[in-house]
């Protein structure tokens, strides 16, 4: 029944997109943000010293497709403000989706329990039919609220914990790209790279 409400109440792109993120709820997709940070100032001191055009080769074989991006705009010569701008707009519509696919579980979450009082109406008005019967009574009712159960336990540790899951995924997601504009800015703007680690340090303190 929850499963049968989420699917009428949500787009089918939406609902794909909730289930490939369940990867993410057992595995934690968002790399290292310290890792990511000695990537940036590795590519900058490889700037500082060569010029920006020294990181054209080696774009392609950057792993995060979001740093690669910003790099490839950087070393096309793209205007640093058209650059956050895009990225930026990158970053937006991401976490939208974000929302909207932890929103699915969120739902689940919401209509399991509902669904489970149905179950144990239901199933207390078969119980109400074998009145005359007092030793049918116990078992009735016991296996009446056992839909409830079902769907407490459905929404309060599996589908709510998912989409906040979803949701914490998102937030170092965001983090990161943030690091990586920064970082590819002052990159191209030829700072120091020991300024730029500097600054950068501040996305690792949360």
């Amino acid at each position: 029944g929850t499963l049968g409400a989420v699917m009428v109440s949500t787009p089918t792109k939406v609902l794909r997109g909730a289930l490939r993120r369940l990867v993410g709820i057992v595995r934690d997709p968002v790399a290292p943000i310290g890792d990511l940070l000695e990537e940036v100032i590795e590519y900058a001191v490889r700037a500082r010293k060569n010029g920006l055009v020294a990181l054209e080769n080696v774009t392609a074989d950057v792993g995060d497709p979001f740093l690669r991006k910003a790099l490839t705009l950087a070393v096309d010569g793209s205007d640093l403000q058209e650059i956050r701008a895009m990225l930026d707009l990158e970053i937006d519509l991401e976490e939208s989706r974000a929302e909207a696919e932890a929103k699915v579980f969120e739902s689940a979450g919401g209509y399991a329990p509902t669904i489970g009082i149905i179950g144990a109406v239901m199933g207390l008005i078969h119980v109400m039919g074998n009145l005359a019967d007092p030793s049918k009574l116990g078992g009735g009712i016991a296996a009446a609220f056992v839909a409830t159960i079902y769907g407490l336990v459905l929404a309060n540790v599996f589908s709510l914990p998912m989409g906040n899951k979803i949701k914490s995924v998102i937030k170092k997601q965001t983090r990161l790209c943030e690091l990586i504009i920064e970082g590819v800015i002052a990159i191209a703007h030829g700072e120091n790279p020991r300024n730029i680690e500097s600054r950068l340090q501040g996305f690792t303190q949360n």
